[in-house]
């Protein structure tokens, strides 16, 4: 007997896979000018949508309409599918703020800096910088956002700068025209002195000349873009010159004031007045060793004109004329042959002048009289005795740096070497110097 064998059927289920839904996201715009409205979007399967705006807000929905401050931000959707899984996108939106600051005035014709920096910072950012419509500059934007422009000014304007759709703030310059004054400092009795002067651009306006003689007010006189005053020399004079510019449609105006002087041509001991005071000054200011600055002309004010003839090689007399002011005029402080950063004395044995140095530079300029028979030693020495007040020999405050070499003050200077081998200087000047030095103080002497 056949047996029959039940057929089992196995019925077999199969759970569906769990399909993650599908998500893409967008922001409408994704940069521009703060506050900044953006339009959102969220497309897919999914059965819903939640968002996470970066800025603390949430929303629900495909579209979410959000305004965003100045800043940089990402905004997060999360799509939930039928099932309850879930998948993630974002985009990130830049709300942006451009600050431009500029010169509260130009000159035409000059550079101008304008700067400004791009909120939230956007390194690399490409912005552009206007002047009306017109784009004249284009730059980046630093890791910190910042941006630098340098433009030649030509015209009053207003300028911004654009990163894609943001624009800055306004920032209008308004222009002076561009004023060139030419006097002289000085002139001597009897050369020319003219005044000159010029604006830029032409037909930007027109210049007001008022000049005042030893204080007293002179007739004044308009010019149009351009003037060229003589001013009389026929006596020693003080001269002070207002120069107002009157502009003429968007251009603004200014004021500058200018000074001269004119000198006595011939000045020696015992000469007075403002001339001898201008010509000390000057001195001072060249570092040349001087008491003081007043209006008379002393030994030391000879001293300090015999040194500075002596420096430029000019005849030595300690006076004063036409070629003497002609050359300090264009004068510079004496440079040192040695500039180590310490204080240290330098004595030019053939220019006969003491340099007193400190940090590399002269100052003090001091007439000097080294050995009438060259036998002032040369190479680098140090003070190793000081001797205060006279000694037997008329020697006066003494600072020794070899034997009996010393720098040493002394009744008698000539403009040539004269003395037994030590380094003379005027009596007056000897006690600052010899206070200014220290034992060890360093002594270069050279030719």
């Amino acid at each position: 007997m056949r047996r029959l064998l039940p057929v089992l059927a196995f019925l077999i289920w199969v759970a569906p896979a769990h399909a993650t839904p599908t998500v893409t996201v967008g922001a409408n715009p994704a940069l521009g000018q703060a506050p900044l409205d953006v339009t959102l979007t969220a497309a897919g399967d999914a059965l819903s949508y939640h968002w996470s705006l970066g800025d603390g807000s949430e929303a629900d929905g495909p579209v979410v309409q959000h305004r965003y401050e100045a800043g940089r931000y990402t905004a997060t959707v999360t799509a939930t599918g039928a099932d309850g899984t879930t998948a993630q996108a974002s985009v990130t939106i830049a709300a942006v703020t451009i600050k431009l600051t500029a010169p509260r005035v130009g000159t035409y014709g000059e550079r101008a800096s304008f700067a400004g920096r791009v909120v939230p910072a956007l390194r690399g950012a490409p912005v552009s910088l206007f002047a009306g419509d017109t784009a004249v500059r284009f730059g980046k934007a630093d890791k910190r956002g910042r941006f630098h422009f340098h433009l030649r000014l030509r015209a009053p304007d207003t300028f911004t700068v654009h990163l894609d759709s943001v624009v800055s703030n306004e920032a209008t310059v308004p222009l002076r025209p561009d004023l060139e004054v030419a006097l002289p400092d000085s002139r001597t009795v009897g050369q020319p002195l003219v005044l000159r002067a010029t604006l830029q651009p032409r037909g930007s306006g027109s210049l007001h000349i008022e000049v005042w003689r030893e204080g007293h007010k002179l007739r004044g006189r308009t010019f149009i873009d351009r003037a060229a005053l003589p001013l009389s020399t026929g006596k020693v004079a003080a001269y002070v010159v207002r120069i107002t510019v009157e502009p003429n449609g968007a251009y603004r105006g200014q004021t500058t004031t200018v000074r001269s002087n004119v000198l006595a041509p011939y000045l020696s001991v015992g000469s007075r007045g403002p001339s001898v005071r201008i010509l000390e000054r000057q001195l001072a200011e060249l570092r040349y060793a001087l008491r003081g600055v007043d209006t008379y002309y002393s030994y030391d004010t000879s001293d300090a004109v015999l040194a500075f003839q002596k420096v430029h090689g000019m005849a030595r007399t300690g006076r004063v004329d036409p070629a003497f002011w002609r050359r300090l005029e264009t004068a510079h402080v004496p440079y040192p042959r040695y500039a180590g950063g310490g204080h240290h004395i330098e004595v030019d044995k053939t220019r006969q002048v003491l340099f007193e140095v400190n940090g590399g530079r002269v100052v003090r300029v001091i007439h000097v009289s080294t050995g009438a028979t060259g036998n002032t030693p040369v190479g680098r020495f140090h003070v190793y005795s000081k001797v205060p007040g006279f000694l037997p020999t008329g020697m006066f405050d003494s600072s020794f740096f070899l034997g009996a070499f010393a720098i040493h003050g002394y009744p008698s200077v000539p403009s040539y070497p004269a003395s037994h081998g030590c380094v003379r200087i005027p009596m007056w000047v000897a006690p600052s110097l010899y206070a200014s030095n220290r034992y060890g103080e360093t002594i270069y002497v050279y030719y």
